[in-house]
């Protein structure tokens, strides 16, 4: 399977990186593209866009977050418990004053997404718990990751969300929180920490499979990455 054009780019700066002296002439060759190509990707880390048209968002997907959640307590939840599509239909008008979908689109969602969140939550009760010890190096390691906080603003209480990006010998954190986890949100923590700390933890950054940078997880350790987040990491120069 050829390279993204993310892919392509990160892997011609790696080259590059490693060995200053090879030309943009042998990058090309290596690579079989034009030495334009080469010469964009030294220039940038990420890929000049491609004019697309913008997709069209569908009605439910603001509510789909809501629904998710409702699924979620079903998976600890005794069986006469657990939300039927209809009890989900309500609460979305109810409580989120969401009516915009029928009743039939809310039943076709929950019945593909109810065994995916029930396949994730019992893949996530296989782990272990136990504890191995490590020995970091200073400003060698990290690790990311985001956490729900709640903040009150304006008298209400509302859900946000936490990224730490935490050094793995001395334990120093930078701290930020968003309105969501979205991919910028994700970037800009990284910036925002980097920023702080000084500089690019010289060996590698832990993640726990965050959804802003991963697309779709495989089988183990293998995983398939976000081309914007393959750009980002081409830029600063991490594996």
């Amino acid at each position: 399977m050829g390279l993204s054009r993310a892919e392509l780019f990160a892997a011609i700066r790696r080259d590059k990186r490693l060995d200053p002296e090879l030309s943009q002439r042998a990058l090309a060759e290596k690579y079989g593209v034009h030495r334009r190509t080469v010469r964009q990707a030294l220039l940038s880390a990420v890929p000049p866009q491609r004019k697309k048209p913008v997709p069209r968002a569908a009605v439910l997907d603001p509510a789909k977050p809501w629904i998710d959640e409702m699924l979620r307590e079903d998976a600890s939840a005794p069986r006469k418990q657990k939300h039927t599509a209809r009890r989900i239909h309500q609460r979305l008008a109810q409580e989120y004053d969401f009516d915009l979908v029928s009743y039939s689109t809310v039943c076709d969602y929950v019945l593909a997404r109810r065994p995916q969140i029930e396949a994730e939550v019992l893949e996530g009760r296989r782990h272990l718990t136990g504890m191995v010890p490590q020995v970091h190096l200073p400003g060698e390691e990290a690790e990311v990751d985001f956490a729900d906080v709640w903040v009150r603003l304006a008298g209400e209480a509302v859900k946000c969300h936490l990224f730490t990006l935490r050094l793995s010998y001395s334990g120093k954190a930078v701290h930020r929180v968003y309105a969501s986890q979205a991919q910028e949100s994700f970037m800009e923590g990284h910036v925002e920490a980097f920023n702080v700390l000084g500089g690019v933890p010289t060996r590698h950054i832990r993640y726990d499979n965050l959804k802003p940078a991963v697309n779709r997880i495989c089988t183990g350790r293998s995983r398939i990455e976000s081309e914007r987040w393959v750009s980002f990491r081409a830029h600063y120069g991490r594996e």
